[in-house]
């Protein structure tokens, strides 16, 4: 499939994007992800890899884009929850390990 990452065209197929990611290892993953084979990689890695490119030349959404038209599992950065905040009192029962008062 013909896609356009940071202005040149490419042709890329999943077998291709899997052979070229074989023996590659996974960085730890910060942002966006791509999902090869059992491997969970940065959507920057994979871009850097298959186009041959510096990763400061194209965007992790044109990889993103490229990686989902041809099949494969791209994940967002997980929203983080905000901490539940606790009050002096129940922060003390807690590192006492008693039940704090509500």
């Amino acid at each position: 499939m013909r896609c356009v990452i940071a202005r040149f065209p490419f042709d890329l197929s999943k077998s291709g994007v899997l052979a070229s990611m074989k023996g590659v290892k996974p960085e730890p993953v910060t942002g966006e992800s791509v999902i090869i084979g059992r491997r969970q990689y940065p959507v920057k890695q994979v871009g850097e890899v298959i186009t041959r490119q510096d990763r400061r030349d194209f965007t992790a959404g044109e990889v993103t884009r490229a990686m989902t038209r041809l099949g494969f599992t791209c994940r967002t950065v997980p929203e983080a929850s905000p901490a539940r905040v606790l009050t002096p009192l129940q922060e003390a029962a807690a590192l006492l390990g008693i039940p704090a008062p509500a």
